[in-house]
C-alpha cells in the first residue's frame, strides 16, 4: 500500500527583483517580476510503513515539499497524494492521518500546561478520552515529560519543548508522519528515545515516517531509505545500504592488539592513526573486501578487540554533491 505519491510535483514563486533605481521609481514603474522554481518535477512513492530520510543542502526544495504534501502550499503544478488525500484540497480529513513535527514551530499553546495543550488536540482530532490517556501514559514515560505535564509551555527548556510537541504529533496515532528537523534540542537520550520509537512505530503499527535532519545520526538510526534532491529536482533515490556502498567504498577498521607497534601491509588498505597497541586502517573495500583484511589482521597480529566502522553519511552526502559519477538522476521503485 503506497502512503504517500509525489507525481511530477513542481512550485514556483513569483519574485520581483529589487530595483536599482530607488524606491519612488521602484514603486512608479516596478521592475517585472519572474518565477523562480523551488521544486521542479519532483516523483517519488513511500510506502506504507517506510522510514525515509528527504535530504538535501539548503534551498534544496525540502520544506516547500513538506509544505505541499501538509497542504500549506499549492502546487504550480503536478499531483500528490497523503494517506489516499489531495492534501491542497483535502487538508482537514488529511490533518486526522497525518503527524507533523517542525523543529522550529510549536503546535502547544504558549501559556497553557502542556496537558492542557494535548486536551485541546485530543478534542481537535476526535480522540476518545480513554484512549488518548493511555496513549498519553505511554508517550509521557517513552519521551519522559511526565514531570512537566502541568507547567506552561513557556517555561521549559528547549529539549523539553520539543520532546512534548513529538509526544503531540503521535497523540492521535497518525498513518503518516512528516518530521522536519525533529530533533533539534534534543540530548542524546531524548534522540535515542525517538529513533528507536518511529522504528517500532513503522514496524508494529505500520506508520510511514518522512523525516529531513541535518543530524546523521537520525537518518542512518531511523531511516531505511533516502532521498536526495537539489535544485528541487531528485538527485537519487536508494535504500540507506545500496548508497553506503555505491558512494563510500571505505570502511575504518580499528585493531587494538597486544603489540605495541602493529603494522598490517595490504593492498587497498592506508593507515589513518598508528598507535602504541591501537592501528586504524582505511580500507578501500572495492581492492581488498573487509573481511579479507580482518582474517589477515588476526592471522598476522594478536588482536584483543576489532572495530568496523561505516562512512558516516555526511560523508556520503558530500560525494554525491563533489559528483563521482553520481550526478545523474538515480531511482529505486518504492
Amino acid at each position: 500500500m503506497t502512503a504517500i505519491v509525489v507525481d511530477r510535483l513542481s512550485k514556483s514563486f513569483r519574485v520581483r527583483p529589487p530595483s536599482a533605481r530607488g524606491v519612488l521609481a521602484a514603486l512608479l514603474r516596478p521592475e517585472p517580476a519572474t518565477d523562480v522554481p523551488a521544486v521542479r518535477d519532483l516523483s517519488f512513492a513511500i510506502g506504507r510503513g517506510e522510514r525515509v530520510a528527504f535530504i538535501g543542502p539548503n534551498g534544496a526544495g525540502k520544506s516547500t515539499t513538506l509544505k505541499m504534501l501538509t497542504g500549506i502550499l499549492h502546487p504550480t503544478s503536478g499531483h500528490a497524494a497523503v494517506a489516499g488525500f489531495v492534501p491542497w484540497r483535502q487538508r482537514r480529513q488529511l490533518a486526522h492521518r497525518i503527524g507533523i513535527v517542525f523543529g522550529q514551530r510549536s503546535q502547544l499553546w504558549y501559556h497553557l500546561p502542556v496537558r492542557g495543550s494535548f486536551d485541546l488536540l485530543r478534542r481537535i482530532y476526535d480522540v476518545d478520552r480513554a484512549a488518548a490517556a493511555a496513549r498519553l501514559a505511554r508517550l509521557a514515560a517513552i519521551f519522559d515529560i511526565g514531570g512537566f505535564l502541568d507547567r506552561p509551555v513557556a517555561e521549559l527548556s528547549l529539549g523539553q519543548r520539543i520532546r512534548c510537541e513529538i509526544a503531540a504529533a503521535l497523540l492521535h496515532a497518525p498513518a503518516v508522519l512528516l518530521l522536519d528537523e525533529p530533533t533539534i534540542g534534543l540530548d542524546v537520550t531524548a534522540k535515542s528515545a525517538l529513533r528507536d520509537h518511529l522504528t517500532a512505530l513503522a514496524r508494529d503499527e505500520g506508520t510511514t515516517v518522512l523525516l529531513t535532519s541535518h543530524d546523521t545520526g537520525d537518518i542512518e538510526k531511523i531511516c531505511d531509505r533516502v532521498i536526495v534532491i537539489d535544485h528541487g529536482r531528485l538527485l537519487l533515490d536508494e535504500p540507506l545500504e545500496r548508497l553506503r556502498r555505491d558512494f563510500m567504498q571505505r570502511r575504518a577498521v580499528v585493531l587494538i592488539t597486544a603489540e605495541e607497534k602493529p603494522a598490517l601491509d595490504m593492498p587497498g588498505v592506508a593507515v589513518s592513526t598508528a598507535e602504541p597497541y591501537r592501528l586504524t586502517l582505511s580500507v578501500d573495500t572495492a581492492i581488498s573486501p573487509v573481511e579479507r583484511v580482518v582474517g589477515a589482521a588476526l592471522l598476522r597480529l594478536t588482536v584483543q578487540d576489532l572495530v568496523i566502522e561505516n562512512p558516516p553519511l555526511e560523508d556520503i552526502v558530500k560525494a554525491i554533491y563533489r559528483g563521482d559519477g553520481s550526478m545523474e538522476q538515480r531511482h529505486v521503485p518504492g
